[in-house]
C-alpha cells in the first residue's frame, strides 16, 4: 500500500470553488438586502458551484439568478471564505466561497424549491440580526462587509 505524504495528500485534496452575492436593492429609497433560509433551515445567501468555463463572476451572478429570480449586477468583491468539509465520495474537500455586493437590476424574486426553502426582503438591520441568529458563523463577517460597503455598519 502507498501513503501519501502530507505534501503530496494536499496536492490531490478536491477543491471546490462556489460564489454568490450580497444582494441589494433600493425600492423608493429604501435600502433592502436578500437573504435565503436554506434547505437546513438556516439563512444564509445564493451561491453555487463554479461550472466549466465560467469565472467566478458569472457563477456568482448565475446562481443568484437560478436560486432567487433575481438577475444582478456586480458592484464589488466582498471576501473570500474558505474552509474544509468531508464530501461522502471525495473525502476532505477544500472550499472557496468567493462573495460579491451584487445590485439587483432585474428578475422576478422566486425560491428554487430544489435547493433552497426560501428568499425574501430586508431592512439592512433586519437582515443583519436574521444572519446574527440563525446563519452560519462564516458568514457573519461577509454580511457586515457587505452592509459596511453599503454604508451601514453593524
Amino acid at each position: 500500500m502507498f501513503v501519501l505524504g502530507h505534501e503530496e495528500e494536499e496536492r490531490v485534496m478536491r477543491k471546490e470553488i462556489s460564489a454568490g452575492g450580497v444582494v441589494f436593492r433600493r425600492i423608493g429609497g429604501q435600502l433592502e438586502i436578500q437573504l435565503i433560509l436554506d434547505r437546513y433551515g438556516k439563512i444564509s445567501m445564493a451561491k453555487g458551484k463554479m461550472e466549466p468555463g465560467e469565472t467566478v463572476e458569472q457563477t456568482a451572478l448565475r446562481e443568484i439568478e437560478e436560486e432567487t429570480g433575481i438577475i444582478g449586477s456586480i458592484i464589488s468583491p466582498v471576501d473570500i471564505i474558505k474552509y474544509m468539509y468531508n464530501h461522502p465520495i471525495h473525502g476532505q474537500v477544500q472550499k472557496e466561497v468567493h462573495y460579491y455586493l451584487v445590485e439587483a437590476v432585474g428578475g422576478s424574486h422566486r425560491p428554487q424549491v430544489e435547493e433552497i426553502s426560501g428568499v425574501a426582503w430586508y431592512e439592512p438591520l433586519e437582515a443583519w440580526l436574521r444572519q446574527d441568529q440563525n446563519g452560519y458563523d462564516n458568514n457573519d463577517r461577509i454580511v457586515r462587509k457587505g452592509l459596511s460597503l453599503l454604508g451601514i455598519e453593524v
